[in-house]
C-alpha cells in the first residue's frame, strides 16, 4: 500500500509543473479524528480560499505515507511538500531535537508553548534548514500518558517493571522507560492497535488526543494520567519547494498555518476531558496521579533528561531556560 501511494504521489509530482496551480501534498501519521488532522483541514480551508484556489491542498491522514521517518525523508525528497512529524523523531538527525521531548522537560503546556514559540523554538526550527527543509513551526501531539494492560492501575515506578511498552524510536524515550523498569519496544504508530490486541506489547504511551482517536482505550485496561513528556509535531516543507514560491504565497501559506495552529489549540483545550470521560465510560480505569506519585516518576526519569541536556547545544539550553 505504502509503495502504491508513493509510487503515485510521484507521478502526480511530475505533473504538477504543467500547470500555473500550485499543489501542496501533505503527509501526517495521525487517524483523521485526531486534532493536528483538523488543523490541516483548517489550515487546506484557508490556504484554498485566501490564494482563491490558486493554492490547492491535499491531506494524507492515517500513515498513508508511512511513518514519521518516512514522511520526513518523503518531504525532503519531494514526494510530498509539506509534514508534520513528532519532532523528537528529527533527532536522528539532529539530537537538539530530542530536548522538547525529555521527559518532564515542561511543567505544562503553557510553558512547552512559551518555549516552542519563542528563541528556543526558532533555533531548533532553523536546524532543519541543513536537511533540505524549511521549519514552519509547532502543532501540538499532546502531553502523553501510559496506557496498560498490565499492574492496574499504574500509579508508581513499580508497576513499569517488565512491561513491554511501545515507545517512539526515540532514544530518549526508550531510555526513560528503560529507567521506570519497562521493556520499551519501538514500533509504528499504525502497527500499535493490533500489537495491543494481540498481546505483542502490554501497554503504550501517548497523548489521549491519540488514545482516544486510535482507539487504544478498546484494548487497554487502564490509563494513567502521568503526563510525562510534552511532544509536538513539528511542520517541515521541502526547501526546493518553498523557496520557489512567491512571497504572497509564502505568506499565505504562513499565515494559514498560524491560524491553523491556534485553531488547534481550541479543539484540544474543548475535547480533553470529553475523551477522558469517554475512556472511562468505555470500563476502563483512568488515574489520576497525586504529587507525590508523580514525583516518584520524575525522580526515576530525572538522570535520562540530565544526560541528553549535558549533550546538548549550551546556547539552546540557554534559550530553553529564559522561556521558562
Amino acid at each position: 500500500m505504502l509503495l502504491n501511494t508513493l509510487l503515485l504521489l510521484a507521478i502526480s509530482s511530475s505533473v504538477n509543473f504543467s500547470f500555473a496551480k500550485t499543489n501542496i501534498r501533505v503527509g501526517h501519521g495521525a487517524t483523521d479524528s485526531f486534532h493536528m488532522h483538523k488543523a490541516w483541514i483548517k489550515f487546506k480551508e484557508i490556504v484554498e480560499k485566501e490564494s482563491n484556489n490558486e493554492i490547492t491542498v491535499d491531506i494524507f491522514p492515517n500513515g498513508q505515507i508511512g511513518g514519521d521517518l518516512e514522511l520526513i525523508e518523503s518531504t525532503q525528497s519531494g514526494i510530498i511538500e509539506m509534514t508534520s512529524p513528532t519532532a523528537e523523531v528529527m533527532s536522528g538527525w539532529d539530537s537538539a531535537f530530542s530536548v522538547p521531548g525529555l521527559p518532564y522537560m515542561f511543567q505544562n503546556r503553557e510553558e512547552a508553548l512559551k518555549a516552542l514559540y519563542g528563541e528556543f523554538g526558532d533555533q531548533l526550527l532553523k536546524k532543519v534548514e541543513e536537511f533540505g527543509l524549511v521549519g514552519l513551526g509547532w502543532m501540538e501531539t499532546g502531553i502523553r500518558n501510559i496506557t496498560s494492560n498490565r499492574n492496574c492501575p499504574v500509579n508508581q515506578p513499580e508497576n513499569l517493571k517488565g512491561v513491554k511498552i511501545r515507545t517512539m524510536q526515540v532514544d530518549a524515550h526508550i531510555d526513560a522507560f528503560k529507567a521506570l523498569g519497562a521493556t520499551p519496544t519501538p514500533m509504528s504508530f499504525n502497527e500499535v492497535y493490533s500489537a495491543l490486541q494481540q498481546g505483542v506489547i502490554d501497554a503504550q504511551e501517548n497523548p489521549l488526543g491519540h488514545i482516544y482517536s486510535a482507539r487504544f482505550y478498546e484494548v487497554q485496561k487502564c490509563v494513567t494520567l502521568s503526563n510525562h513528556v510534552y511532544s509536538t509535531h513539528i511542520v517541515l516543507a521541502n526547501s526546493e519547494f518553498f523557496n520557489q514560491l512567491s512571497d504572497k504565497n509564502k505568506e499565505i501559506i504562513k499565515t494559514a498555518l498560524k491560524q491553523a495552529i491556534d485553531y488547534q489549540q481550541n479543539v484540544i483545550a474543548n475535547e480533553e476531558q470529553e475523551q477522558i470521560n469517554a475512556i472511562r465510560n468505555a470500563g476502563v480505569t483512568v488515574t489520576e496521579l497525586t504529587p507525590e506519585q508523580s514525583l516518584a516518576f520524575q525522580k526515576a526519569v530525572a538522570p535520562v533528561r540530565e544526560k541528553y541536556l549535558k549533550s546538548a547545544d549550551p546556547s539552546l539550553i540557554e534559550s530553553l531556560n529564559k522561556a521558562k
